[in-house]
């Protein structure tokens, strides 16, 4: 078995760029949510004839699509991860358009047929409006409130709830945006971390989770989650997760 130290050092080693999972094999489980974000957006995507997707990370969720619009463009804020989307949605005839997370969008009123986004650390409701096309829609899965917070909580100590990712107020701000909500669901999904690199790794990849962490800073919190998962198995979180659809009047 490997000793903590081992295992910090793994952690650290490991590349964060990009959303791609597939090194948690073996290390971490997460439960997916039953609607199948992935299935639903390249649906979508076979449908229509100009599309974006906000923050797309790498790409990689755009890229499991098994058919392209004719205009396919994304928007990422973090010039690693832009790049590799352009590397990886350039088969597809997409591009990458490097914006950050709280700019205004780059493209002309009315721009796209369908608006996508997995995840976003943050949602301009009046800008996804203005960018769709009359009768476009938006496809979103998103992060509910109090996500992780098993895991935020032994690392940072208790930490209030807010209200910024709760399904309902999205509601709310999409249909202030002169959205309609046409389907919004949500569930907790159970997470399994069975040693401390793939929690270091991913509070390294998911950077909001603990904001500022470091190996260092935490090294205290760390040991002890390293001690309790060698006493008792795997540390044990859960995700939340909504999906939201809201279409703009034609």
């Amino acid at each position: 078995m490997a000793t903590f130290e081992e295992l910090v050092a793994e952690g650290l080693s490991v590349p964060v760029e990009g959303w791609d999972f597939s090194w948690f094999a073996g290390r971490a489980t997460e439960e997916r949510p039953s609607w199948g974000y992935a299935r639903l957006m390249g649906d979508r995507m076979a449908q229509v004839g100009r599309a974006l997707d906000l923050q797309t990370g790498g790409g990689e969720v755009l890229a499991s699509m098994r058919r392209a619009p004719q205009k396919l463009v994304a928007t990422e804020g973090w010039p690693p991860n832009a790049e590799l989307a352009r590397k990886r949605l350039a088969p597809l005839g997409g591009r990458v358009v490097e914006a950050g997370e709280d700019d205004d969008l780059p493209f002309p009123d009315g721009s796209f047929d369908l608006v996508v986004s997995r995840h976003p650390v943050t949602v301009h409701w009046s800008e996804i409006a203005r960018v769709l096309a009359p009768g476009g829609t938006y496809l979103s899965q998103q992060v509910g409130a109090g996500s992780l917070r098993e895991l935020i909580d032994f690392m940072m100590g208790p930490q209030q709830v807010g209200d910024a990712r709760d399904p309902e107020r999205a509601r709310r701000e999409a249909t202030n945006a002169g959205l309609t909500v046409a389907d919004l669901r949500s569930e907790a999904l159970r997470i399994e971390f069975f040693d401390v690199a793939a929690v270091i790794v991913f509070l390294r990849k998911v950077i909001w989770t603990v904001p500022n962490f470091t190996v260092d800073a935490y090294r205290d919190r760390l040991e002890a989650l390293h001690t309790q998962i060698e006493s008792t198995g795997p540390f044990v979180a859960h995700s939340q997760r909504f999906l939201i659809e809201a279409h703009k009047p034609s």
